[in-house]
């Protein structure tokens, strides 16, 4: 395994001193390093991984230096535009190095949303003309040979990073907010105070995760809830899609690192929701399943952000009895959004859903169309 402070060393060492991106679990412990020893206008973690590329070659253009630019491979397709129609060599020829996570690599077990996109990394690549390395032990020549090649070619490389690549940090990340509450009991709060009848479409990450084993330590149906394993930042719109057609009440639970990827979303679907859609917002101020890296979004005014978008009321809530209050407000009001903080605790035994996204599509879907 690869000690991440000498990784980045190695990097500042070859003249790659600027950071952005999106976090990965693949790349946490790389993150956490970065995080650590890079001053602040030297990481920005970016709404999305597009953004994370147009602000490398921002970064070019006004010092001619090479961002590096991590993420998830899910995140690729985020970046595909400005790859193509900014950073390419037949539009401004701005090159940069991406540090890509490797999840649903063929032949090494994942999760089902990442088994696609493993299978199509490396054809991605391909395709978008970007040369690659799987990154190995020998990471001093790979990184010395990212920068030559991006000097002689001025073309973007990327280095492919495989499960458990990096050992771990030996400086954690902490969440420094004073919330009480966890997102779990926040969930379990919430399905016990809506309806049989009413339903949630829940946001990637540990948010569906807990929301299947609360359902299963509960002896519950999972038929009222759309687990969202992946498409980051997309479930705002999922769930308006869901409601437009149903007079069924439908709850899209979303997270703030969501929310802020793909912001633009949630403001389309309240300019066109009927009053069956529900949003509550789960913020704890970091992408908490891939390392705690923070968000934005303690440092932002998402009450007025939310009543712009034209929710009509906004309700921050820090406690389970304002919380119970605040789900009774949505069920009897038009649109209505709930803030609700949380700490950025999860348990370590947290365990994922055993039915498959299919088959969970399905049971919702036949119970939502049910009279």
């Amino acid at each position: 395994m690869i000690n991440p402070r000498d990784f980045y060393n190695c990097l500042i060492n070859n003249n790659f001193d600027f950071f952005t991106g999106v976090p990965d679990s693949l790349l946490k412990e790389l993150c956490a390093c970065i995080k650590d020893l890079s001053d602040k206008e030297k990481n920005i973690i970016t709404a999305n991984e597009g953004n994370a590329v147009a602000l490398a070659c921002g970064y070019n253009i006004s010092t001619s230096k090479y961002g590096v630019v991590y993420m998830q491979n899910s995140g690729l397709g985020n970046t595909v535009n400005p790859l193509l129609s900014l950073a390419d060599e037949k539009v401004y020829e701005i090159p940069m190095l991406l540090v890509i996570g490797y999840r649903g690599e063929p032949n090494v077990k994942d999760e089902p949303q990442h088994i696609k996109q493993g299978e199509l990394t490396l054809p991605i690549l391909d395709t978008l003309g970007i040369k690659y390395f799987i990154l190995d032990e020998d990471y001093e020549t790979r990184i010395k040979h990212c920068y030559n090649y991006i000097q002689k070619h001025n073309k973007t490389v990327a280095l492919v990073i495989r499960k458990d690549t990096f050992s771990k940090y030996e400086k954690e990340i902490s969440n420094e907010n004073n919330n009480i509450i966890t997102r779990e009991e926040v969930l379990e709060t919430i399905i016990k105070n809506i309806g049989d009848d009413e339903y949630m479409v829940s946001t990637t990450g540990k948010t569906s995760r807990e929301i299947f084993e609360i359902r299963d330590r509960n002896n519950m149906s999972h038929a009222n809830d759309f687990l969202t394993v992946g498409s980051m930042g997309h479930t705002s719109s999922l769930a308006l899609g869901i409601s437009l057609f149903t007079d069924k009440n439908i709850y899209c639970i979303d997270g703030d690192g969501a929310l802020i990827m793909h912001m633009g979303g949630l403001a389309v679907a309240i300019q066109n929701a009927k009053d069956n859609f529900k949003y509550i917002l789960i913020n704890n101020g970091c992408h908490e399943s891939v390392g705690k890296q923070p968000t934005i979004s303690y440092d932002i005014d998402l009450e007025n952000i939310l009543k712009g978008f034209g929710f009509k009321n906004v309700i921050n809530i820090n406690n389970i009895k304002d919380l119970i209050n605040g789900i009774k407000e949505t069920q009897v009001k038009g649109k209505v959004a709930l803030i609700v903080n949380t700490n950025d605790k999860s348990r370590n035994n947290l365990g994922r859903p055993t039915t498959t996204p299919k088959g969970n599509k399905e049971i919702f879907q036949n119970k939502l169309r049910s009279k």
